[in-house]
């Protein structure tokens, strides 16, 4: 049998659906099922039932895909290994990220390993974190750093590197500038500048306003807005006040633009996460990668360093490589958000 059929194989159990698996794998759907047959045909038993709703595994084609998962994950580290071996290879790693860790801790993060590790190719994709979760799941992408929460799956592994401070931003010239905090309860008092209903930023927002028992219905939102940034410049206008993560106004609070306000009666935080498969082993220079993120203290120097300014390096979007050896950074677009990494 051929790595091909095995990945088409996992690819219909995942999807529990020929029709989407054929998408994912850019196939006709009579090449996917003649695939299954000759699959089912070679070990003499039925692998999957099908029905009006889609497919799902028999007995024999869950112990079939059990195995057919470890082949792809050995054959996927064979590949890794003796690319290592060969002569001037260079090593990439994709990685994906939701929007505030583009924008704001990949680019410093990318800066520095520009530095200390030019033997490194880092691919980046930005995107939601649904999107970086499957990403990850189909070895479209090596490691993920996401925001929000997932849910529960055995073959993504979830680990915090982050705890990120949700402030109150107000403008430096604002009368509440003095102060280095503010009450739940005093919130309602001004106008709120948020992100548009739905947005991955405002539940963020909302829910941990409900964890401290404050109910956000009870702030006095005068504008929403679609992006950070928009957020950004009304606050620095005053015409009202915000809550973001403290890592995106960081510059502009150094920069006396806004002030930051811790919430006083229990600080605000949200998790920022390391998503990787949970049964794939990483790469050494993967792993490079995850142990400095876990390093609390240098990720904190690199954050706070603006090697970024060094280095012309800025937020990344869709897919963007970044070069070692000839000191480019290109953003390659969305176009090529859904190919899988080369073998």
């Amino acid at each position: 049998m051929c790595e091909q059929q095995f990945l088409v194989f996992k690819t219909v159990a995942e999807s529990k659906n020929i029709t989407l698996a054929a998408k994912k794998l850019h196939m006709s759907q009579p090449s996917i099922s003649l695939q299954i047959q000759n699959l089912e045909d070679h070990y003499g038993a039925r692998l999957l039932d099908r029905t009006n709703k889609g497919v799902t595994l028999t007995r024999a084609g869950q112990v079939f895909y059990d195995n057919v998962c470890k082949i792809l994950d050995m054959l996927h580290e064979a590949r890794e290994q003796v690319n290592a071996l060969g002569e001037d290879k260079r090593s990439e790693v994709y990685l994906g990220a939701t929007l505030t860790i583009g924008e704001y801790v990949l680019p410093h993060l990318l800066a520095y390993l520009y530095r200390v590790r030019p033997d490194i190719d880092f691919k980046v994709k930005i995107a939601n974190t649904e999107v970086i979760s499957q990403d990850v799941l189909e070895k479209n992408i090596h490691i993920g750093f996401i925001e929000g929460p997932i849910p529960p799956n055995r073959d993504l592994k979830i680990e915090s590197f982050w705890q990120d401070e949700l402030v109150v931003v107000i403008p430096y010239h604002h009368p509440w500038a003095e102060r280095d905090s503010i009450s739940l309860a005093e919130l309602p008092q001004e106008r709120m500048i948020v992100r548009e209903v739905g947005s991955g930023t405002r539940k963020v927002m909302e829910l941990a306003l409900e964890e401290q028992g404050f109910d956000p219905s009870l702030l006095n939102i005068t504008m929403e807005l679609g992006s950070t940034q928009a957020i950004k410049q009304v606050v620095s206008a005053g015409l009202g006040m915000t809550v973001l993560s403290a890592l995106t106004v960081r510059r502009e609070c150094d920069q006396r633009v806004f002030k930051a306000l811790r919430i006083q009666d229990a600080p605000v935080y949200r998790p920022l996460n390391i998503l990787t498969h949970a049964q794939t082993a990483q790469t050494k220079d993967e792993r490079y990668l995850i142990d400095l993120v876990h390093n609390r203290k240098l990720l904190s120097e690199v954050i706070s360093m603006d090697y970024c300014a060094m280095d012309g390096l800025g937020a990344v979007s869709g897919w963007t490589s970044v070069k070692k050896a000839d000191r480019v950074v290109r953003g390659a677009g969305s176009g090529d958000s859904s190919g899988a990494i080369p073998g």
